[in-house]
């Protein structure tokens, strides 16, 4: 992985040299050019419940990977059950069928093969990795762990002294205090988006048994899931596997649609203060919300961003790192989701130098709306391009990006065409992106740190209205 990204960013390096000659078309492409990629087919298939299969076949390594995609959830948590996909998901694989978790867990490595279970915003997800050679024996324990688990009261207290004790250190730790606050302070505490995917102590404190079976009757049924293969298999064989294993999965009512969450409305700047006394650094986040990621901007935005702070070579990492030495490194990302997830610049900045950083986090989001350079276009986008194969390097990470593509319900042959539409990209199309979606007189900034230490030099900035949040707010 690492010599795959190391020549991928020779190849970076090199390409303004070539890109502004005029291209002979009488000869091939230059070695490393970026192409798109040739993926294998999907092979589409239906279960006699009804459970839509994708089945890619990948015959280099006798094994294969398997996802159970489930379109539901944390943006499914009923109000006042904050957390609830997120531990119904976790406590898929605590027990399920006729074994408890130490007999499941034991199944499971017999057979040499890995499950695990995870909830996000949009979706759910059981998945397995498996030699070939036992995946009939391993889907029979993926389909009890998805579809009969156990939910025993004993596991649940476990896991929820588990994240309760995790919740509580957040307290502790500046990073995650920023993390916590950034959303909570853009969504506020009702959103969905405005609380962790864990959820908050209050709300994993009343969560019970009753309530995790009752999300799981609701959400993991045929009708609201799909299953990926990739790996070493042949589909007729993989059908007969997944028939047996899944095929008796019936629904017993119709899933809940996904939820429209209203994004934020834009407000004038507010500057957040956080205190943690004696902090080292200076946790800063600064952002707003963003798009979904069915916006029709994607790719003019992952350029945009790759030169922002989407690369290690950004502007925000160039300048708060390379030339000021301010923080180990600076960043940005647009969160997109099924509803428009956040955006935010960030990094952790020396104490002493919180308001030079401020500074420069806003000269930098105030000049990319200015013009971009033809040099430093073309290495962006060829970063994306030429990174982007990676991404597709094992049977697993072929059965994510297929997730990603069942979730987003993105159009077939999406990753095939996903370099030239990079390529497409000009400069004008990341100044209009850059002016849509880069508005730093309505951004939010949160800094958590020693605030006997900066408070004063962050208010002489005059950002904007200045609030001190104490950290029970955030973390309540």
């Amino acid at each position: 992985m690492k010599v795959l990204r190391a020549l991928c960013w020779v190849l970076v390096l090199s390409a303004p040299a070539y890109a502004q000659q005029a291209p002979d078309r009488s000869k091939p492409p230059a070695l490393g050019a970026p192409r798109d990629l040739a993926l294998p087919p999907i092979v589409t298939r239906t279960l006699s419940n009804g459970l839509p299969v994708w089945i890619v076949e990948q015959h280099e390594v006798p094994v294969a990977s398997v996802s159970l995609v489930v379109r539901s959830g944390a943006t499914a948590d009923p109000a006042g059950k904050f957390g609830l996909a997120s531990l119904t998901a976790a406590m898929l694989d605590e027990g399920a069928g006729s074994r408890d978790a130490l007999a499941l867990a034991d199944a499971i490595d017999f057979l040499g093969a890995s499950i695990g279970t995870g909830a996000g915003f949009d979706a759910s997800s059981v998945s397995l990795y498996t030699p070939v050679a036992r995946l009939a024996e391993a889907l029979e324990i993926m389909a009890d762990v998805a579809i009969r688990p156990a939910f025993a009261d004993s596991e649940l207290e476990r896991l929820r002294k588990e994240r309760l004790t995790s919740l509580l250190q957040i307290k502790d730790n500046p990073p995650a205090i920023g993390a916590a606050a950034f959303p909570r302070l853009i969504y506020g505490d009702a959103h969905r988006y405005g609380t962790g995917l864990a959820g908050t102590a209050s709300t994993v404190a009343g969560l019970t048994a009753a309530d995790l079976r009752a999300f799981h009757a609701g959400h993991y049924q045929p009708a609201n899931a799909h299953l990926i293969v990739v790996g070493d298999v042949r589909p007729d064989a993989a059908m007969t596997w997944l028939e047996k294993s899944f095929g008796s999965w019936k629904g017993t009512a119709a899933a809940a649609a996904p939820k429209a969450l209203t994004p934020p409305e834009a407000r004038a700047r507010t500057v957040y203060l956080i205190d943690k006394p004696g902090a080292a650094q200076s946790i800063i986040r600064i952002g707003w919300s963003g798009v979904p990621r069915s916006t029709p901007d994607y790719y003019a935005i992952q350029v945009l961003n790759t030169i922002l702070g989407g690369s290690f070579t950004s502007r925000l990492n160039t300048n708060l790192r390379e030339t000021h030495g301010y923080a180990y490194g600076a960043s940005s990302g647009f969160d997109m989701r099924l509803n428009a997830g956040p955006f935010v610049a960030a990094a952790n900045v020396q104490t002493d130098k919180t308001t030079e950083s401020l500074t420069e986090f806003f000269k930098e989001l105030a000049n990319i709306g200015t013009p971009v350079a033809a040099g430093e276009l073309e290495k962006a986008k060829n970063y994306l391009a030429l990174g982007f194969p990676a991404d597709f390097e094992t049977t697993q990470d072929i059965a994510s990006k297929l997730s990603e593509q069942v979730i987003y319900n993105l159009p077939e042959g999406v990753f095939n065409e996903y370099v030239s539409k990079i390529q497409a990209v000009t400069a004008a199309d990341v100044e209009r992106v850059a002016k849509t979606y880069i508005t730093p007189d309505r951004f939010a900034v949160v800094v958590v740190g020693d605030l006997k230490t900066i408070e004063a030099g962050v208010r002489k900035l005059n950002l904007g209205t200045v609030r001190v949040v104490p950290i029970d707010e955030i973390l309540r």
